[in-house]
């Protein structure tokens, strides 16, 4: 443990100041301040943590992005006194990199504090970038959610080989999950056995960690990608907590560069809690009438639900051939959402690949692609440029 790390407290009521002076006593430079003076002590203390409790006044948000102008090397975990979906997702959007409940997620800090206070992993946040250049920041990782109203879409292959494809066109750490609890569908494309399976980490949910996930994924041969594959059990998805679901994700959040999320077309509490957490949802969708109909009728459930979508939804077009009944062109002027890929239309790729228990990318760079494969690392390359 690094006791010289630097850490910057700022809370405004002086019994959160006292709860946390327990949890930091192992630290030597903790200091303190208020919402209201912490613009004064940013560039005087330059701190490696900033501890922010919600300010009285309610500006959190716009605090951490302030913070991480400031000290754009710095991390900044975000404590509340309640749990708040929308709260979380945007502070997590603006930059912190961990947001933990008071007083019942406090041994969350500990353990964080516990991993960040080595300096070569600080070293690390600094130094490591990807192949395109990006830096890959450790605990601030991405959640990206495959989504579609109609079954059929090809939503679970997409969601396997972009993973895939992210994982082998990058350094970045990528865990996938499968929330197709009832019957699964990622274990097929990449020819796993279902030893281990998320539902294994139920037991754990209170104080779920990386450990506990890596000890539970199954990984790829090729790529070494992580998988928390689905417990594909009705009893066992009826018991699946709206709780464990959030916990996991961000459990990942904080371990993974990314996290990608197979949901199923039903929206239940499971999946708007998958959609709460969120940074991007893709839609998977094809080209036909009631493909078309149900999006529209998946935009208005979003709004009665108020699943924030702006900036954070995009449509991607699968199995696209000349024999469709629409063309991409036809779609444009019905969404409000951005189209990002275009998929091909691969019956033969992607099924020998699943009669071959092999994954439709094998390599980085591979040159001998399928068109689905080809369409699918394109679109991958273009989100780490």
């Amino acid at each position: 443990m690094n006791k010289d790390m630097k850490i910057l407290v700022v809370a405004d009521y002086d019994s959160v100041k006292d709860m946390l002076r327990e949890i930091l006593s192992v630290y030597e430079q903790v200091r303190y301040t208020t919402s209201s003076e912490v613009k004064k002590e940013i560039d005087r203390i330059g701190p490696d943590v900033v501890l922010l409790v919600q300010p009285e006044d309610g500006a959190g948000v716009e605090l951490v992005q302030y913070i991480q102008g400031e000290l754009p090397e710095g991390i900044v975990i975000y404590l509340t006194e309640r749990q708040d979906f929308v709260l979380l997702r945007d502070v997590v959007r603006a930059g912190a990199v961990e947001y933990i409940v008071m007083p019942d997620e406090l041994n969350l800090l500990s353990d964080r504090l516990d991993k960040i206070s080595d300096l070569s992993l600080i070293k690390q946040r600094k130094k490591g970038a990807d192949v395109s250049g990006k830096a890959f920041v450790r605990g601030r990782g991405k959640v990206y959610s495959f989504y579609s109203g109609k079954g059929g879409s090809g939503r679970t292959q997409l969601a396997t080989g972009f993973a895939q494809a992210l994982k082998l066109e990058s350094t970045a750490s990528v865990l996938l999950i499968d929330l197709n609890l009832q019957y699964g569908g990622v274990e097929t494309f990449l020819s796993f056995e279902n030893n281990r399976t998320l539902g294994d980490l139920m037991p754990v949910m209170d104080e779920i960690n990386e450990f506990h996930i890596r000890n539970v994924a199954q990984r790829e041969n090729y790529s070494k990608l992580e998988v928390l594959v689905s417990p594909r059990d009705a009893e066992t998805a009826e018991n699946m907590s709206e709780a464990f679901v959030t916990r996991l994700i961000r459990a990942s959040r904080r371990s993974y560069d990314f996290v990608i999320l197979d949901l199923p077309t039903h929206m239940n509490e499971l999946t708007f809690a998958a959609l709460s957490e969120s940074d991007m949802i893709y839609y998977v969708m094809n080209l036909d009438t009631p493909s078309v109909q149900i999006y529209q009728l998946v935009e208005d459930l979003f709004k009665r639900l108020r699943i924030d979508t702006a900036g954070r939804l995009e449509v991607i077009v699968n199995q696209v051939g000349r024999d469709n009944e629409l063309n991409v062109s036809d779609l444009k002027g019905l969404f409000n959402a951005p189209i990002t890929a275009e998929i091909s239309r691969d019956h033969q790729g992607v099924q020998a690949a699943v009669n071959q228990g092999r994954p439709l990318q094998k390599e980085p760079n591979e040159k001998k692609l399928s068109p689905a494969a080809k369409d699918i690392r394109k679109w991958v390359l273009k989100k780490l440029s």
